[in-house]
């Protein structure tokens, strides 16, 4: 199983550039956020190419976005006028949500067609009106992405929308490259979680001990986010980070002795603030990708907790 940890350089070695590239065990890797991180073959840069990427950003967007919002292009229409139309501020952001889900299906729609002319030997030129109307789609719906929900219920992955449009717009080569920038960032944030929850609860005798739980699951997170689907080593990968999460999430307090003051730490809150460390740290691994206003609150959540033993309320997730 391929691990991927923070550089720990000696004096007379300094980081390496970000964006260097090395051989470990007959793998590359390239260097960013202090991490090596597994790369993979970079497509020919054609239109087949990016259709087959930018349907797998599609996938990947609506498996992370609240529920609903995979609208047909062929609804485009409908769900313009429907946005347009809605006064209420809270209906609106969801329809503007689905509005930005028919953009990014008419999209994909577009390009799938390009390719299958381009596969009848019609060449498509990058100032086609429909390679045109396509990007103006891609970027609409990034536009509008920016009132979507994680499914969590909290922040939107605004990444997630912008993807598609650079993959359309940039050479594959350099798409790839930003994703390894991200990848990079995610695994620093998950490194900054676990520290966080290490330095709230270590010292606390009821959850002596969850230090060891959290550097696991930790560790499984960041071998999963350096993964794809595809690798071999999924099954694996991927019953780690499952595991050490169930681990983490059952960690029961150790009871306190009749004679000693009660402890000024809500235990339940405690218990709830693991959970959520363990679920934000999950989402950011699925998603590869950082999220940066969550991590704040949590964070400051933590904090929180240290300095007068009880946790802020945590948003609901939306229902599955």
């Amino acid at each position: 199983m391929t691990q991927t940890n923070s550089s720990e350089p000696h004096l007379d070695n300094p980081l390496p550039e970000e964006g260097t590239r090395r051989i470990f065990a007959g793998e590359e890797r390239v260097f960013y956020e202090g991490y090596w991180i597994k790369t993979y073959p970079v497509p020919a840069n054609s239109l087949e190419a990016k259709k087959h990427l930018i349907e797998a950003l599609t996938r990947r967007l609506f498996n992370h976005t609240e529920h609903g919002l995979n609208i047909p292009g062929t609804r485009l229409a409908e769900a313009r006028k429907s946005f347009q139309d809605e006064t209420d501020p809270a209906r609106r952001r969801v329809k503007s949500a689905m509005l930005a889900g028919a953009l990014f299906n008419r999209a994909t729609d577009i390009f799938r067609k390009l390719v299958e002319l381009q596969a009848d030997g019609i060449e498509i030129q990058s100032d086609n009106p429909l390679m045109r109307e396509c990007g103006r789609c891609l970027l609409e719906s990034m536009e509008l992405g920016h009132s979507v929900l994680h499914r969590c219920g909290d922040e939107g992955i605004d990444e997630l929308w912008g993807e598609p449009f650079r993959a359309f717009s940039i050479p594959i080569e350099d798409f790839y490259e930003s994703r390894y920038i991200k990848i990079g960032q995610s695994l620093r944030d998950i490194d900054r979680i676990a520290a966080e929850m290490i330095a709230t609860f270590s010292g606390l005798r009821m959850f002596e001990k969850i230090d060891a739980l959290i550097r696991d699951f930790a560790e499984a997170a960041k071998i999963k986010t350096v993964h794809l689907r595809t690798d071999t080593d999924i099954f694996d990968v991927w019953a780690g980070l499952v595991t050490a999460s169930e681990r983490l999430a059952n960690f029961a307090p150790l009871p306190q002795p009749a004679s000693s003051a009660p402890p000024i730490q809500n235990v339940s809150d405690g218990l709830q603030l693991i959970r959520n460390g363990r679920d934000l740290v999950f989402y950011i691994a699925r998603a590869r990708t950082p999220m940066p206003k969550s991590l704040a609150e949590y964070l400051a959540a933590c904090e929180a907790y240290r300095t007068t033993g009880r946790s802020p309320l945590h948003p609901a997730p939306l229902p599955a």
